[in-house]
């Protein structure tokens, strides 16, 4: 179901309300929706602007996490990650000290908290051929890596081949947008393989026993592409109906079946299906 117009999103439940995170204005910073049912949005205006963080341009693919009382965006600009806070969903999120969390290039951070508290940063790490995704543990204020960067996935099943980015005079296959969810104390990194601009963009996933890694893609990947009039399907988050009991993934698409841009926001249910005696994550009409 198409729900509004952006691309990147990331959908927040927080006190019976959603809040909808895309990328919208790239050159200068976020706009939030909100809404209460996940089909009636409004715009609540600008929750980050330029003016009030690290970063100048490319705003692109924000996260935000509620955690001891206040909300963290994780957000990207110039090729870089940042971290900035709010004390309300609908911000104005700022920096204090206006810094990257490394001078490495890196896109799509993604937010995870484990049942121990730790806190874990997923992102594509652009220092890096191929765009691999990578992870860091976080600091406990949440504003600095706390480990060493790991390098969890890089693109090398068939689809995730299709099509490749004409980058800095290199052409790179990449995997890119990391989502975790944990289920049955087993870690499910998802994320998008392609070029965004290809109807080839797609969704699959990984398993692993940590979050840490090693992760083992799942072999009959991607579980979510496009067809029909909906093309490129990716870059995508999770959230749940407000009883917490169903799954709903939220992902992009191109404008229409020949039309990339602007992108669209799109919902699905997703769950977790037991297939021989593995738990398997789908997302489906």
């Amino acid at each position: 179901m198409e729900i509004l117009q952006g691309a990147d999103p990331f959908i927040l439940l927080h006190d019976g309300k959603y809040y909808c995170y895309p990328t919208s204005d790239s050159h200068n910073g976020y706009i939030v929706y909100e809404s209460d049912d996940l089909i009636n949005w409004t715009d609540r205006g600008y929750c980050l602007v330029k003016d009030d963080v690290m970063g100048n341009d490319n705003f692109w693919a924000p996260e935000v996490t509620y955690y001891n009382g206040r909300f963290y965006m994780v957000y990207t600009a110039n090729l870089h990650l940042g971290i900035a806070v709010a004390d309300s969903p609908l911000g104005p999120f700022k920096q204090t000290e206006k810094k990257w969390l490394s001078e490495d290039r890196a896109i799509d951070g993604s937010f995870f908290i484990d049942d121990d508290g730790s806190v874990y940063l997923y992102y594509v790490g652009y220092n890096n051929p191929g765009g691999p995704i990578c992870v860091n543990r976080l600091s406990k204020d949440l504003l600095s890596f706390d480990s060493e960067q790991k390098v969890l996935i890089r693109p090398t099943q068939e689809w995730e081949l299709v099509t490749a980015y004409e980058y800095e005079g290199q052409t790179l296959c990449v995997t890119e947008g990391p989502f975790m969810l944990k289920h049955k104390g087993k870690y499910y990194l998802s994320y998008s393989a392609n070029d965004y601009q290809s109807p080839s963009y797609a969704i699959g996933y990984a398993v692993s026993d940590s979050p840490m890694g090693d992760f083992m893609k799942y072999e009959n990947n991607p579980i979510l592409i496009g067809s029909g009039e909906i093309q490129g399907t990716g870059h995508h988050s999770f959230t749940t109906t407000k009883d917490k009991k169903e799954l709903i993934c939220v992902f992009h698409a191109h404008n229409s079946k020949t039309e990339i841009h602007p992108r669209m926001t799109h919902i699905l249910p997703a769950r977790f299906v037991t297939e021989n005696g593995e738990d398997v994550l789908k997302i489906s009409n």
